[in-house]
């Protein structure tokens, strides 16, 4: 799961960085909206943590670009306000949730996975397809009832695809799912990571559909 984090706290910035990319997300930071809208034209993120009170405005000004986009991630707004008005206002605009700061970064990755699990097509936090299951708010796996173990990065991908698993992901948003826009990858980066995913979890659970992408399935499908 990529997030953009707009914050212009360093300290705090980099404390949720730490944590979230420590939970196998993928993190961007900027410190103002400026860099947040080139950021949301650059990649395709699954959610926004977005403060407030920037130095160059504020931060709901930004959720209009948010909504404009095809695939639109989720928005978490996070103020020092605690005032109910304030809340609304956040709401209205377009936010899926907000925390008052100061916030445990425990909270924060629990809000995210809540809110991610209502965008989701599945209803619940347990993902079956076949004798694979994926229990996206434990992250843990099965395959034929065997505990499966993923690092980092195979879980970040897995996420992805599972918490739509309807879906034919591209290439470039997988990719997204993998990295930021600080890290370097190399070309065949995917595939090294869709192979590993393949040998782990069968390889009949991953299709490949040439010229779009891939998709999680039951069993079946194009696996080369």
């Amino acid at each position: 799961m990529r997030v953009l984090l707009v914050e212009d706290d360093i300290a705090l910035s980099e404390a949720v960085c730490g944590y979230l990319r420590a939970k196998a997300f993928v993190v961007d930071a900027v410190p103002s909206l400026a860099q947040a809208s080139a950021a949301l034209h650059g990649a395709q993120y699954a959610a926004v943590l977005l403060d407030l009170h920037l130095g160059d405005g504020d931060g709901l000004s930004l959720l209009p670009q948010v909504r404009a986009l095809k695939d639109r991630p989720i928005v978490i707004v996070l103020t020092a306000k605690d005032q109910v008005t304030d809340r609304i206002r956040g709401l209205d605009a377009g936010a899926d949730d907000y925390l008052i700061k100061p916030y445990d970064p425990g909270e924060l990755l629990a809000r995210l996975r809540a809110v991610e699990r209502r965008r989701s097509t599945s209803t619940a936090p347990v993902v079956q397809l076949g004798d694979l299951e994926i229990d996206l708010a434990r992250e843990l796996v099965r395959s034929r009832g065997v505990p499966v173990t993923l690092t980092q990065k195979e879980w970040a991908l897995l996420r992805v695809m599972a918490t739509r698993p309807d879906r034919i992901h591209t290439r470039d948003n997988l990719q997204d799912a993998l990295y930021g826009f600080d890290d370097e990858a190399d070309s065949n980066t995917l595939e090294v990571f869709i192979s590993r995913l393949r040998r782990k979890l069968g390889r009949e659970h991953i299709q490949t559909l040439r010229g779009l992408g891939y998709r999680l399935v039951a069993a079946g499908g194009d696996a080369p």
